[in-house]
């Protein structure tokens, strides 16, 4: 197991030694003191906050500022940046990782603080093969235990797996299962594969539910992030096309988003097109609106981690429709490939990278957590 170096504060204060990899190395990472700057005038600094982790999918903030983050090959880890600190709270015997699939998203109960319930998705070792499936564990003493199965026998494979998780506004989680490479499945209510999925918190289906099933949306190929506009309440939705043609949706129940029938600015009846789409890819990851305050001019942008892109996209929304009136690239080829982005509890936005899942060209530093904060 490689070791995990926490930083409290900024990229040279730290605390450890890593186990390093002989690998290929990228640019260098940029110094602390760098200052970026938006088209806007928005100036930032990157600090990192943590390095040595192996391939982290997904950051989740519990209650008490502390951080969840599922690496792939099936650890889920806490990082206390306030200690300097980093354990282990789960590691999974069953998840099969071979190409993309492994341990995805995680997501905390709206009620975490009560119930400390936890949700994993990963991809799981069978007799037949591997499938993916969601599980709710209990935290206690910062680990993860009492797993129950609550959706079982998601199509997997090697590649377009999915895999984040998210509760919405409505308190039903939400989970994006890629087709599998399986592309017809997208178009077929009767499989999970190629959706967005929405339980109940014990796994039950929605009596809302537009297919009296967990289904939620079809005709997706490989959705990989998920969230709510913070004024509209619209379901934003970003998607791996197949070559080039990433997407950026607007989900809504029942719809119909095309795959495979229809991709970027093609057009069917009764299917949905995207709101923008991305040629040549970017490889769209986790995607969150701003929600903090210490950006003022980014209240709710979307911010989108891109994998082939290796940039931070910032997507500036019109609060009266569904449409963008803005977009900008942030980051380009500064940290390599990202996975996913979100607000933390003290404003500032933070990204990890995905450098050491066999595409990127990891530094001796990587996979890390890092986060942007106002420069003056």
């Amino acid at each position: 197991m490689r070791g995990v170096a926490v930083f409290a504060v900024a990229l040279l204060a730290g605390a450890g030694n890593l186990e390093t990899q002989g690998c290929g190395s990228q640019d260098p990472t940029p110094a602390a003191s760098e200052v970026f700057s938006t088209g806007d005038g928005v100036r930032f600094r990157v600090e990192v906050i943590a390095k040595g982790l192996e391939i982290p999918w997904s950051l989740v903030f519990m209650p008490d500022g502390r951080l969840l983050v599922p690496e792939r090959h099936g650890r889920v880890r806490v990082i206390d940046t306030s200690r300097s600190t980093s354990d282990l709270a789960l590691t999974l015997d069953d998840v099969f990782t071979d190409g993309e699939a492994g341990l995805l998203g995680l997501a905390l109960d709206p009620a975490f603080t009560s119930n400390r319930l936890v949700y994993l998705y990963y991809t799981a070792r069978t007799s037949d093969g591997a499938v993916n499936r969601v599980v709710r564990y209990r935290e206690s003493g910062g680990q993860l235990g009492e797993p129950v199965v609550i959706l079982d026998n998601i199509p997997a494979n090697t590649i377009h797996d999915g895999g984040r998780l998210r509760f919405g506004p409505d308190g039903l989680l939400y989970v994006t299962a890629g087709d599998a490479a399986n592309e017809e499945l997208a178009q077929d209510v009767a499989s999970y594969a190629g959706k967005i999925l929405r339980i109940n918190p014990d796994g039950t289906t929605p009596r809302g539910n537009p297919f009296s099933s967990p289904i939620y949306s079809f005709g997706h190929r490989n959705p990989q992030g998920l969230d709510w506009h913070p004024a509209t309440g619209d379901l934003w939705e970003s998607e791996h096309g197949a070559t080039g043609n990433d997407e950026i949706n607007v989900v809504d129940s029942g719809a119909n988003y095309g795959w495979p029938r229809i991709e970027g600015n093609q057009t069917l009846p009764g299917m949905r097109q995207p709101i923008t789409f991305y040629n040549p890819a970017v490889a769209p990851s986790g995607a969150s609106f701003y929600r903090g305050q210490r950006f003022p001019q980014f209240a709710n942008n979307l911010f989108v981690a891109t994998l082939r892109g290796t940039l931070l996209l910032r997507l500036q929304i019109d609060p009266s429709a569904r449409r963008l009136i803005g977009q900008e690239r942030l980051l380009e080829g500064q940290f390599g490939r990202l996975r996913d982005v979100v607000t933390g509890p003290d404003g500032y936005l933070y990204f990890c990278t995905s450098n050491r899942d066999g595409r990127g060209n990891p530094t001796a530093d990587d996979d890390r957590i890092a986060r942007l904060v106002p420069a003056s």
